[in-house]
């Protein structure tokens, strides 16, 4: 395989997918492959026989860091639907350095692995492509609409909208919102389900009332300072994750105020201690491990060069009402 990669002036995980996943490349380059096969006098079913023995029914996962809670939910998806087919799976972790994903490209040009899914949103198109052309790819639990690669997502924006319009029900119209990071794709998408709620509700946006960190208890901690430092609070935060909600949680108990009684909080994601934190968190739940058990199938059908009824697949997140909202007390008035 080497020798036609070679002559074709490709890598050798080119020539792999121009014979066994043809859609997956260019038409240009399937010809320049099947043109070095036949000046080498190779068969192409041989060398495609001779490919499939070299399946290593290992794939891997990448993950931007180890910390959050989220990963091992989809983890958890991805992993039973590999043991289930006889698939072994590795972790990545690039600690957000975007460019060791390259390193881990070359684990399937030296054909240790088979397929990478990615829990990574907004990489650059330029890096999406690179991965596309050489290896079988998927994205999740988020990232932009226009993807070039199949995706396995939640709706951000439909879901945020419905955890504001909840606070919204129960009589609160100064709400706030701490986003994650605004250069993220689901942060984006959660800063305006927010917004769209509000509109939709006759209650004006203010930019003093949203602020944007980490999805870390740190962050929600420091941004939910921020807010109780403004002449008139917000009675009610929406926050785009569980662990911010858990910092605006502390520093609320802090500020000697409680949870809900005088601010209410909604999450995001339903982490597994979200129930047992005290007040319990209400929350939108992704169904992360069946995101993760789709994403692990839609990866095993890119290997054996099916094709997707759709390349992008979309979740709703359902609404967990616990007690930090305060639907159990009266509705203000």
């Amino acid at each position: 395989m080497s020798d036609v990669a070679k002559y074709a002036n490709v890598s050798t995980a080119t020539v792999s997918r121009a014979l066994q996943h043809p859609e997956s490349v260019k038409e240009e380059t399937r010809q320049k492959v099947l043109a070095a096969i036949t000046a080498l006098n190779y068969t192409p079913n041989v060398l495609a026989r001779q490919l499939r023995r070299m399946e290593t029914k290992t794939i891997l996962v990448v993950v931007p860091n180890i910390e959050n809670n989220v990963f091992s939910q989809l983890l958890s998806g991805i992993d039973a639907v590999a043991n289930q087919k006889g698939y072994k799976v590795l972790l990545g972790n690039i600690n957000h350095k975007v460019d060791k994903i390259y390193d881990y490209l070359d684990h399937f040009r030296q054909r240790q692995i088979d397929g990478m899914i990615m829990l990574i949103s907004d990489l650059s198109d330029h890096i999406l492509q690179d991965l596309a052309n050489e290896l079988p790819l998927v994205i999740t639990p988020d990232s932009s609409d226009d993807a070039i690669v199949p995706t396995v997502v939640v709706d951000n924006v439909g879901s945020s909208q419905r955890a504001t319009e909840h606070l919204i029900s129960l009589g609160h119209r100064r709400l706030a919102h701490i986003a994650g990071p605004l250069h993220l794709s689901s942060s984006k998408s959660r800063l305006e389900g927010y917004r769209q709620a509000l509109h939709e509700n006759g209650i004006r946006f203010d930019h003093e009332l949203v602020k944007a960190g980490d999805f870390t208890i740190q962050a929600g901690f420091k941004q939910m300072e921020q807010l109780l430092l403004m002449e008139v609070p917000p009675t009610a935060v929406f926050c785009a994750s569980d662990e911010i909600a858990m910092g605006a949680i502390k520093r609320i108990k802090q500020h000697g105020l409680k949870v809900p009684e005088d601010i209410a909080i909604v999450g995001f994601d339903n982490v597994k201690f979200s129930s047992i934190f005290e007040p319990a968190l209400t929350t939108m739940a992704q169904p992360l491990e069946e995101m993760g058990r789709q994403s692990m199938k839609v990866l095993i059908d890119r290997m054996n060069g099916k094709t997707l009824s759709k390349n992008h697949f979309i979740y709703s997140a359902d609404l967990i009402i616990r007690e930090s909202c305060g639907a159990h007390l009266n509705k203000r008035e």
